[in-house]
Parts: structure tokens; C-alpha cells; sequence
């Protein structure tokens, strides 16, 4: 098991058809601890989904756009387990109006609420659990010839391309890709990796409000070298605990794709 001993925080489950809610369960399955984190309303459907994982997991308050909560998370985490191994960022918001092909019109404050959400806010859950990472029992070391000190992955949309009705969520994307590389920089000589895995179209609660997304979705696997499963979101949450593991101990600042191979190849025309 890939990830024994490994005590891990996934946020971003909503229900059981979320990438979060896979990767959670996969990770467990390889052995790890997991903690989720959700808020507000949503929180109730969270830890329904927390019940029908493996192991059923606790899950924590985080609105991750509020400071205080940040802060609390710290606190609560390290209470609980004394560090951590890694996290998955698996958080995007973008008003309706930044999306579905209304790029030009789309207000200041959309833009805005998409970025702080889907690109700052994996900038603000690193800085919050930084101290925490390499902290648990058996971590320690940094650099690809020790053992490592943590990992951070989140979940990226390939941002290289303008995709229809994306629109502002594309440009969030892209700015995450950046945080990335930045955090990538500022965390490596703590030891902790910083990675992404931009999936193929993964069919969800949050895709499903995106106009456009079924037609996206459809040709992709058309589209896709290895085809690709528009229900099946496993090959990404693999991807995501063998960045969480040790045998990524020499990776950061990476973006694995994890769909299907279709970044890859031309569009055909149609």
C-alpha cells in the first residue's frame, strides 16, 4: 500500500460522485488516514458521503475563502494528528455569469469571486497547513534523496487552450497552474511537492452546472488516445495518491494529465 501511515486532508467532496469522494476512498484503500473538510450547507452532503467511504472519515469545517477558518483548520488538524502528509485541493467556483460563453460581459466581481476561489485558495490551504507538513510521527527530510516532508496536489482542468464556455473558470485554471509552479518554489526546501492532475471531463454535481459540459464531455473520448470514461473518475484519483506518495518524492511543480491522452492530439475537425 502505497500510502501507509499517511494521514492526508481531501477537500472538495460533495457527494459520492465527486473526484474528491474517489480519491478519499482510494487513498484509504492504500492505507491512509483521511480527514475531509466541507462548509455550510453543503456540509450535510459531505458527511454523507464521509459515512459510505471504506472507512468512515470525520469531516471539518472550511470555507476556504475565510481566514478564520484557515486558522481553525490548523489548529484542528494538528490537535488531532500532531502534522500531516498531504492535501488535496479540489475546490473551483465560478458564478454562472463567468461561464458559458459569456467571457466579454462577465462582471469584475465574477472574475474575481473565480479566481479567489479556484486559483488563491489553493495559495491560502498551503500557507495554512505548511506548518503542520512533515510535523506527523515518521515524516522528516526534505529533497528527492530523503524521505519526503509532505504533498499538495490539486485538481486543474488543462488551462493551455481556451475551451467553450469555460470562460472565466479557464482563466481561474490558468492561474492556478501558476500558484502551482510558485508554491512549488517557496515549499520545495521545506520538502513538500506541490503538483496538479488535470483530469479529462469527470461527470459531477459541479461539472453538470457548467453549460457546455455535455457536449465537452462527448467527444472526448472520441478525442482521447486510450478513450476515456466520463463516469469513471479512478484513473485520476490514482493519479493523485501516487503524487501524495513517496514514489513522487522527486516530482513538484508537475501537471500530470490524467485524460485519456486527448491533450495531447489535434481537435479533429467535424
Amino acid at each position: 500500500m502505497i500510502l501507509a501511515g499517511k494521514r492526508l486532508l481531501v477537500t472538495g467532496v460533495v457527494d459520492r460522485h465527486s473526484i474528491a469522494f474517489a480519491i478519499a476512498a482510494r487513498a484509504q484503500e492504500e492505507g491512509a488516514e483521511v480527514l475531509l473538510t466541507s462548509f455550510g450547507r453543503v456540509r450535510r452532503m459531505t458527511e454523507r458521503a464521509a459515512a459510505r467511504l471504506p472507512t468512515p472519515a470525520e469531516v471539518l469545517e472550511l470555507d476556504v475563502n475565510r481566514d478564520e477558518d484557515l486558522a481553525r483548520l490548523r489548529v484542528e488538524v494538528g490537535a488531532r494528528w500532531g502534522g500531516l502528509d498531504g492535501a488535496v485541493h479540489a475546490i473551483a467556483f465560478a458564478p454562472a455569469d463567468a461561464l458559458g460563453g459569456n467571457f466579454l460581459a462577465a462582471p469584475r466581481a465574477s472574475a474575481g469571486a473565480a479566481f479567489e476561489t479556484s486559483a488563491y485558495s489553493f495559495k491560502a490551504l498551503a500557507e495554512a497547513l505548511a506548518p503542520l507538513l512533515g510535523a506527523a510521527e515518521g515524516s522528516g527530510g526534505n529533497g528527492a534523496g530523503a524521505a519526503p516532508s509532505g504533498s499538495l496536489v490539486g485538481l486543474d482542468f488543462d488551462a493551455s487552450v481556451a475551451w467553450p464556455a469555460y470562460d472565466w473558470m479557464g482563466v481561474a485554471k490558468a492561474a492556478l497552474e501558476s500558484v502551482s509552479r510558485y508554491l512549488a518554489r517557496d515549499l520545495g526546501p521545506r520538502g513538500v511537492r506541490v503538483n496538479l492532475v488535470a483530469a479529462g471531463p469527470i461527470r459531477t454535481a459541479a461539472a453538470s452546472g457548467i453549460d457546455g459540459f455535455a457536449e465537452l464531455a462527448g467527444a472526448w473520448p472520441e478525442q482521447a488516445p486510450l478513450g476515456w470514461r466520463v463516469d469513471d473518475p479512478g484513473p485520476v484519483a490514482d493519479a493523485v495518491c501516487f503524487l501524495l506518495s513517496d514514489l513522487s518524492r522527486g516530482t513538484s511543480g508537475e501537471i500530470l494529465h490524467v485524460d485519456g491522452g486527448a491533450h495531447a492530439v489535434a481537435a479533429v475537425p467535424r
